[in-house]
C-alpha cells in the first residue's frame, strides 16, 4: 500500500495548563516523536477496534460514504490509559489514512473537532479538546480555548524533556473528567480557582518560551501540577513520579490525566539523573530533545 494511504499521530504531553482545556482555559502541549499510532488501510478484514470502527463510520457519514466498512489496521506504541493521548492518536491516525485514500482534505482544527466528536458523541468518552488539537497541529502548540486561538511554536525553544509513565499505572481518564465536570458545574470554588491558575500557567509558559526563560517555563510546569493537586484527589502512585522527578531537580507535570508525567530539565546531565531515578521506581522513560 502506498505510504500516502497510511496515517500517523504522535503521543501528546501537556506541559502547562491541563486540564483547563475543557473549561475555556489554555494549554501548552508537545507531541512526542518516539511514541505514536499508525493506521493503514487494508483490503482484507482486520481485527476490529472500537475506536477505529467509530472513526470509519463517522467519516463515512460526514465526508466519504465510500469508506464505510473500510478495514483499517492499527499499530500503536503509545502506552494506553496513562495520559499520553493514546486513544485520540488512534482516531487521528485513522482519519488521516482514510482522508488520504478518499481525497478528503481537513484542516487541523476540523480534523481535531471530528476526532473529538468520534470519542465524545459516538463512544461516550469524557474528553477535552487539547489532545486532538495538539496532535492535529503536531510539534509544540499553544492553545487558548477562550479565544479559540491555536499557535504553533518552535520546539527548539524547549529545554531537554523527559516523558515517564508508570507501566502498572493505567487508568481510564473518564473517571477524572466526569467528576471534575460535575464539580465545575456546581461552581466549587477550589475547582474554579484552580482552573484559572491553570490557564494563567499556560500563558506564562508561552511567554517564557518566547523570551527564552527556561526557569519561568519550569515554574509554569510546576504550577500546573500544583493547581491540579489543589482541586483533585490524585493517585499517590502517580504523585510519586512527580516527587521523584522534582527531587532529582526537574520541573514536572502530569502529561495528561495521570500515570505519565513530563519533565523539563536544565541540561542533559540532570535529565539523565531524573531518568535513572524514575526507572528505579518502575517507570518507562523516553527522552525528547529540542
Amino acid at each position: 500500500m502506498p505510504e500516502a494511504e497510511a496515517g500517523h499521530a504522535a503521543a501528546r504531553a501537556a506541559l502547562a495548563g491541563n486540564p483547563s482545556d475543557g473549561y475555556g482555559g489554555a494549554v501548552l502541549a508537545v507531541t512526542i516523536d518516539g511514541l505514536g499510532a499508525r493506521a493503514r488501510i487494508r483490503e482484507a478484514p482486520v481485527e476490529p477496534v472500537a475506536l477505529v470502527e467509530a472513526t470509519v463510520a463517522r467519516l463515512a457519514r460526514e465526508h466519504a460514504p465510500a469508506c464505510a466498512g473500510c478495514p483499517v489496521e492499527l499499530v500503536t506504541t503509545i502506552p494506553l490509559s496513562v495520559g499520553l493521548g493514546g486513544s485520540s492518536a488512534i482516531v487521528i491516525a485513522t482519519l488521516r489514512a482514510l482522508c488520504a485514500r478518499h481525497a478528503v482534505e481537513l484542516e487541523p482544527v476540523a480534523l481535531a473537532e471530528l476526532a473529538l466528536a468520534v470519542e465524545v458523541e459516538d463512544l461516550g468518552i469524557a474528553a477535552g479538546p487539547q489532545d486532538r488539537i495538539a496532535q492535529a497541529f503536531g510539534g509544540l502548540t499553544f492553545m487558548d480555548f477562550a479565544a479559540r486561538r491555536y499557535e504553533r511554536l518552535d520546539p527548539g525553544r524547549l529545554p531537554p524533556l523527559l516523558i515517564a509513565w508508570l507501566v502498572a499505572g493505567a487508568a481510564h481518564s473518564g473517571v477524572v473528567h466526569d467528576d471534575l465536570r460535575a464539580r465545575f458545574e456546581r461552581g466549587e470554588p477550589a475547582v474554579l480557582s484552580s482552573l484559572r491558575t491553570l490557564a494563567r500557567a499556560a500563558h506564562d509558559a508561552r511567554t517564557a518560551l518566547l523570551v527564552g526563560d527556561h526557569e519561568a517555563l519550569g515554574r509554569a510546569i510546576d504550577t500546573s501540577f500544583d493547581a491540579r493537586a489543589a482541586m483533585l484527589e490524585l493517585d499517590p502512585a502517580h504523585v510519586e513520579l512527580i516527587e521523584v522527578a522534582r527531587d532529582a531537580g526537574a520541573s514536572a507535570n502530569y502529561a495528561g490525566s495521570g500515570g505519565a508525567i513530563v519533565c523539563a530539565c536544565a541540561n542533559n546531565d540532570q535529565r539523565l539523573a531524573v531518568s535513572e531515578a524514575l526507572r528505579r521506581i518502575g517507570c518507562g522513560v523516553l527522552t525528547q530533545d529540542p
